[in-house]
């Protein structure tokens, strides 16, 4: 992901049965593979707004949810870029009223510069935050997708947490701790912003309380989605599969799978929980910490 943004765009798909008299909102902000499959699950009977980088991946994911019978928009972001960020909230608030954000974008280690990671991945999901926190409507609710990399990542400091939780997003990346001499591989990075994610949405479940809605983040394991299969073919790839051999589950996750709990959090079933991070790997983290996955 570049820090350059394509021309705004919008488009809507409706089928024919489409009732226009729908209001509700879902923004999907990375509609792959797991956006997708929460999407399928909290968007029935609403308008969903599909964004991406590429309006190519937008369109194909508006084809796919389109053909199924779901009521779509395509819009281009560059979650990096606050003006970026702020034209789809504007987008999203002209459909209707926004009770969904699914928010699945980020690039992977073996995808992106630790200096693009925390762009992407940590700034990115700061705005996200920040700005549809702003929007969200009575009875909502988010979901950001983190990762187990997180929960990976040697213990902070109290004030290191306070400081990636509550830092205003325009000032997140001059944190000493974020600065080059302290961050030059990226796996670290990557493990610096989920980790960082899980602290935000806690904070930022506060702000959202406030406007009667719900936030939390699912850190997934290794999902078989075209990001994981990157990995599993990159300089990482054989860490990847030691990981899948080694967990407890002895397999890798589906979409479908991080689907249910999605729906869950963002469903009147979740409606008690707020501020939480949902740890869902098939037990690699376990092996990390206390099995044979633990570092030697």
């Amino acid at each position: 992901m570049t820090s350059t943004t394509p021309a705004s765009h919008a488009d809507s798909r409706e089928p024919a049965s489409t009732n226009a008299r729908i209001d509700e909102v879902i923004v999907v902000i990375g509609p792959g593979a797991i956006g997708q499959a929460i999407a399928r699950r909290v968007g029935v009977a609403k308008q969903i707004l599909l964004a991406d980088l590429s309006i190519d991946n937008a369109e194909r994911a508006a084809t796919v949810m389109g053909n199924a019978g779901y009521q779509t928009h395509t819009a281009t972001v560059d979650v990096s870029l606050r003006a970026s960020v702020t034209r789809l909230a504007e987008q999203a608030a002209a459909l209707g009223r926004i009770t969904g954000v699914i928010h699945a974008a980020g690039v992977s280690p073996s995808q992106a510069s630790p200096g693009a990671i925390l762009s992407v991945d940590l700034y990115g999901t700061a705005l996200v935050l920040e700005l549809f926190g702003n929007l969200i409507a009575p009875g909502g609710a988010g979901v950001v997708i983190a990762s187990q990399s997180g929960h990976r990542l040697g213990a902070l400091t109290a004030e290191q947490n306070k400081a990636l939780a509550q830092t205003p997003a325009d000032e997140l990346l001059s944190l000493p701790l974020l600065q080059p001499d302290q961050v030059s591989d990226s796996l670290h990075a990557y493990q610096l912003s989920k980790r960082g994610n899980s602290l935000r949405v806690m904070a930022e479940a506060l702000r959202w309380g406030e406007r009667g809605a719900r936030l939390n983040t699912i850190s997934p394991g290794i999902i078989i989605t075209p990001l994981a299969k990157d990995e599993l073919n990159g300089p990482r790839g054989e860490g990847y599969r030691r990981m899948i051999e080694r967990c407890p589950a002895g397999r890798a996750g589906t979409p479908d799978e991080v689907g249910a709990v999605g729906a869950l959090l963002m469903g009147p079933d979740g409606a008690f929980i707020t501020g939480s991070d949902f740890l869902m790997d098939g037990g690699v983290t376990a092996s990390y910490w206390f099995g044979e996955l633990a570092p030697k």
